[in-house]
């Protein structure tokens, strides 16, 4: 992630090919609206079909995989959770000239939560924490390795890089030398000693959902398996100011070398991500300038 342009194999979706597609392979939702949904997300495009139902197709090939998973997982995952996660209603296969396997979910009501403008933010905090605790507490055979669920220092060649290339943006401000001290001090916390665990791996604004300030869903589980547990701690600095980041930290009962690795992974996705979208991804760049920030004045 260093050119700061768009991924250039993004395939081109509109509301043509995806009606098509409907058509094809589920007559019976024939006629409904569809309609693109505006989203700050980079693997997936997200169209409402009718007033019940949401498609959702890869953009790229590396989003391909994750439908599968989710095929598979998401019926096993859903009673064990607090919150509700995306249903698959229809199973869709590649034509119309659309390579990869999509799929069509029952429609989640509910907003993306944004930094700075929680209404509930305490709520929030032990609502997200009982979402973890149960993810932690799956149980379920043969699950895959999360996307983000390695040793920290697998993150290390791509967080220098990405620290490096921030000191050539003065323009972003970004105070390069505490975020590298913050980053030495998480690969210096002790790594996790215990058996692997479930995680939703992916905890960004952008995948929960909220009504009157609760969390009502959590979507998006592409990059869900078994890890580390700090990968699940995200919201920490992602989203909660810091009374409730303490709420959430204590519901959890994360302890010091957790804390640390997550703080450090929440860190290095900021970092990375800044100089990718800062001039194409508005919403992706704003929460990684905010990640930055509320981890700088923690560590202070």
């Amino acid at each position: 992630m260093s050119t700061g342009q768009l991924d250039p194999d993004l395939r081109p979706i509109d509301d043509e090919l995806v009606r098509e597609l409907i058509d094809s392979q589920f007559p019976q939702w024939t006629g409904l609206m569809v309609k693109r949904i505006p989203s700050g997300g980079t693997v997936n495009a997200m169209f409402r079909l009718g007033e019940d139902m949401v498609v959702r197709l890869p953009l790229v090939q590396g989003g391909a995989a994750d439908v599968s998973m989710e095929r598979k997982w998401l019926p096993r995952l859903a009673p064990l959770l607090p919150t509700a996660v995306p249903e698959v209603l229809g199973a869709g296969e590649p034509a119309e000239g659309y390579p990869w396997p999509w799929s069509v979910y029952r429609w989640l009501a509910g907003e993306n939560p944004e930094e700075g403008a929680l209404s509930e933010p305490v709520l929030l905090a032990k609502d997200l924490a009982e979402f973890v605790t149960a993810m932690w507490s799956v149980t379920l055979p043969g699950a895959p390795c999360a996307h983000r669920g390695g040793p920290l220092d697998s993150l290390d060649a791509s967080t220098r890089a990405a620290i490096e290339e921030l000191r050539g943006i003065p323009e972003e401000g970004v105070d390069c030398d505490a975020v590298a001290a913050v980053w030495e001090d998480a690969l210096a916390a002790p790594g996790w000693d215990g058996p692997p665990v479930w995680l939703h791996a992916d905890l960004m604004p952008g995948n929960l959902l909220v009504d009157g300030g609760r969390l009502t869903s959590v979507i998006d589980f592409g990059c869900m398996g078994v890890g580390d547990p700090a990968c699940d701690l995200f919201p920490a600095w992602n989203l909660l100011p810091p009374d409730a980041r303490r709420v959430f930290r204590e519901a959890l009962d994360v302890d010091d070398a957790m804390w640390r690795r997550g703080r450090g992974r929440t860190l290095s996705q900021a970092l990375v991500a800044l100089p990718y979208y800062r001039t194409t991804n508005p919403s992706m760049a704003r929460n990684a300038r905010h990640v930055i920030r509320a981890v700088l004045a923690e560590a202070a």
